[in-house]
């Protein structure tokens, strides 16, 4: 058999034997790998090239290699799993850097962080002053993760005590031109309302790159063609505005009228109707 031949079998059965590999060690990305996980990526890309352009190793022995270097990692995860000591040396523990908004100059010295690398780590999560951080931590992959002080986070509606519509997680109904009947049916839609909408909006679902469905039922479309725009979906403010439309009306029918009881149902069923758009204007908006 040529050489080259034999080259391109073993890599094509080292290849797949390493996307089997790689399958057991889960989801994450090359950042959130451990030292010594990624000294193992590269320990097993080596045994991979090696096995694959030396004749003189049988790929037998190849494969056997990538099965210790394989199967120990993973046993070494199951045991993490189920001992948070083991885990504990085998992973590494965060290590705190800001604490009650003092800088733990013991701890940047034990991780060999200098004060120019902290500060770019907070630059990196928004945070220009580190007199802003309440508590910030080193992770065991790297990362710091910062909790500002109170006063520096952003303001949230339940700061406010303002109630918000609940959100779920948007459909895509429409990709690439296609209609997506599954999405479709979580959204508790079917095709005839999408034709609907999109007649509404006058497109054809063949120029629709990407159409989504919000969890208010409204759909919002983008088109192949840059340089057509779609209106925005304007069902919910056109809703508040006519139920104000109708409050505004009940208030001047009370004050037009002189029949003290028709007064009193216009001014009755306005304040209801005022209570009713106070309640669902959250949602509206």
């Amino acid at each position: 058999m040529p050489g080259w031949i034999e080259i391109i079998i073993r890599s094509t059965i080292l290849l797949l034997i390493l996307f089997l590999l790689s399958k057991g060690f889960g989801k994450k990305k090359l950042s959130q790998l451990t030292v010594f996980q990624y000294m193992l990526m590269i320990v097993i890309g080596g045994i991979i090239a090696l096995s694959a352009i030396s004749s003189d190793i049988p790929v037998s022995y190849g494969g056997l290699a990538l099965a210790v270097w394989f199967i120990i990692p993973v046993a070494a995860e199951f045991i993490a799993l189920k001992s948070k000591r083991f885990r504990d040396v085998t992973k590494g523990k965060g290590t705190v850097l800001i604490q009650n908004g003092k800088i733990m100059d013991d701890n940047l010295k034990k991780e060999r962080i200098t004060t120019d690398d902290l500060l770019g780590s907070l630059r990196s999560n928004n945070i220009f002053n580190a007199a802003d951080v309440e508590f910030a931590v080193i992770e065991p992959n790297g990362d710091v993760n910062v909790l500002p002080k109170k006063e520096q986070q952003p303001v949230t509606p339940k700061m406010l005590g303002t109630k918000v519509s609940p959100s779920k997680e948007p459909q895509t109904v429409i990709m690439d031109g296609k209609m997506l009947l599954e999405p479709l049916a979580n959204a508790s839609l079917n095709p005839n309302w999408l034709e609907t909408e999109l007649e509404k909006m006058n497109v054809s679902i063949e120029n629709v790159f990407l159409g989504q469905v919000d969890s208010d039922g409204q759909l919002t479309v983008d088109l192949f063609d840059d340089q057509l725009s779609v209106p925005t979906p304007a069902e919910k403010p056109l809703l508040l505005a006519t139920l104000k439309k109708c409050q505004a009306d009940l208030e001047m029918f009370a004050l037009e009228t002189e029949n003290e009881e028709a007064k009193a149902l216009y001014q009755k069923n306005s304040e209801r109707l005022q209570k009713g758009i106070d309640k669902i204007t959250p949602y509206l908006n």
